[in-house]
């Protein structure tokens, strides 16, 4: 009997994602706070993400990091999107506390 396929979490596309990590800053894109919203749905998955700074050199490289981050992850799942957004702005509140910690700020 064949095993149904496991369903997709928002959370494991984002464990998926830590491996990703800002060159600017050294810290990975989730403790950076750059993953805005992760929608999943059966056959698509929906990433929003920012950028530190909208004029960064790294805006088209670090999208197409996550998306292919994702399809390897998720090899069953065909649609994935990623999608640049600028509202809000990111702000230092964005960082994770691990984040917070590395680059030496505190909350």
């Amino acid at each position: 009997m064949m095993e149904a396929p496991k369903r997709v979490r928002a959370e494991d596309v984002r464990a998926s994602l830590e491996a990703i990590v800002d060159p600017q800053s050294g810290l990975n894109i989730i403790d950076l706070g750059l993953i805005y919203g992760i929608r999943v749905e059966k056959d698509r998955i929906e990433v929003d993400m920012t950028l530190t700074n909208p004029e960064s050199p790294t805006a088209g490289t670090l999208a197409t990091e996550v998306e292919q981050a994702v399809r390897g992850a998720f090899e069953e799942i065909d649609n994935v999107e990623v999608s640049l957004v600028f509202e809000p702005p990111w702000t230092l509140e964005c960082l994770s506390d691990k984040g917070r910690a590395t680059l030496g700020y505190r909350a």
